[in-house]
């Protein structure tokens, strides 16, 4: 029997991932009143991003992270290029207000979850990255830390449990990808590679690349043999930051790949796929978006630090993507929101 990849769920699983995530907000809040102080300092004096990160003593993607997440929850706000407390934060959560209630937070300050989002905020690395603490990093790929994605049992295990999510998405990105005359496909970490499946089901005359780690696409290639359209798949596996990319494809795709890495990364390897793209090209890059202000939805600021937690990245803004992709060279869309799990496609196109 052929699985279906555009088939959608009759429910929408949004809230369930909004509920398993929903920790991340306390332990930030947790974090910054009974930890950081953060509160008590912005209403002492008004500051910049770069200050505050420089008084709280974080670099700059923990600190994005924490900031974006007390944005969205209506409690930091941005004037002049100040961070100032609103109205709600200036109540209750300065020391000795009269209605503070940071003493009543203050109360899960030692729980296990909260310390270790405090030690991942002060270190600026992912859950793993210190081989003192166990296996190794689930997602990442560094010289000198353990990865997950290079044994075969922890491979499988990821990989599939990643594409619990990816299987609700893959319909809603099928519908909206434009691949109007493109014949060859590169799609990047693409993972079990059921984004893929669902775009070579939609697009007949489509082939496809799957680049990604050799014992996760062990795993594509037997979850690929239930949608039909392995005669239409190559599976390479190499290094997306070294390793050489097939030149002059139509179009590549990162799908929910370029929020494990920090900045630096996220430049270069949107440099390497605007160079691997033929003339008229497009760059697809299907992820989560803050808002350009970074003060929102609160959702994805949540989000965020969930994948800062477990990878070198975090959530961006379509305004920091676009910057990248310009800087490459590439000509930029509007982002498209896509149905399902706070997810939209962004698409670049490289000049004729």
């Amino acid at each position: 029997m052929t699985h279906n990849a555009l088939r959608f769920p009759e429910t929408d699983p949004t809230p369930i991932f909004e509920h398993f995530r929903g920790n991340q907000g306390s332990d930030l809040l947790t974090a910054a009143v009974a930890h950081f102080d953060l509160f008590g300092s912005l209403d002492r004096q008004p500051c910049s991003f770069d200050e505050l990160a420089q008084r709280l003593g974080l670099a700059a993607r923990p600190a994005n992270v924490l900031v974006t997440a007390l944005h969205a929850m209506k409690l930091l706000e941005l004037r002049e290029g100040r961070l100032e407390l609103t109205p709600l934060a200036r109540e209750h959560l300065v020391p000795g207000s009269d209605f503070d209630c940071g003493d009543y937070l203050g109360l899960a300050a030692q729980t296990p979850s909260v310390l270790q989002m405090v030690s991942l905020l002060k270190s600026n690395r992912p859950i793993g990255a210190d081989a003192s603490d166990g296996g190794g990093a689930a997602f990442i790929y560094r010289d000198g830390i353990a990865s997950a994605m290079e044994a075969a049992d922890t491979a499988r295990h990821f990989t599939l449990a990643l594409s619990g999510r990816a299987k609700n998405v893959a319909p809603a990105l099928a519908e909206v990808a434009d691949l109007t005359g493109a014949q060859q496909l590169l799609d990047i970490g693409g993972g079990t590679g059921i984004y893929s499946y669902a775009l070579l089901q939609k697009h007949p005359a489509l082939q496809a690349i799957l680049l990604d780690r050799p014992e996760v696409l062990r795993v594509a290639e037997e979850v690929g043999q239930r949608y039909g359209v392995l005669d239409r798949c190559k599976f390479v596996g190499g290094d997306m930051f070294a390793d050489p990319l097939p030149a002059d494809v139509d179009a590549i795709l990162l799908s929910n790949i370029l929020h494990d890495w920090d900045l630096p990364e996220c430049q270069n390897l949107i440099g390497r796929c605007a160079a691997a793209l033929a003339p008229g090209g497009r760059l697809m890059i299907h992820d989560v978006f803050l808002n350009d202000a970074l003060d929102g939805p609160l959702p994805i600021a949540l989000y965020s630090a969930s994948l800062f937690s477990l990878t070198e990245g975090r959530a961006y803004s379509g305004g920091e993507y676009r910057g990248w992709m310009e800087a490459a060279g590439l000509k930029c869309s509007e982002t498209i929101a896509t149905t399902g799990v706070h997810c939209g496609l962004l698409i670049a196109t490289k000049p004729a």
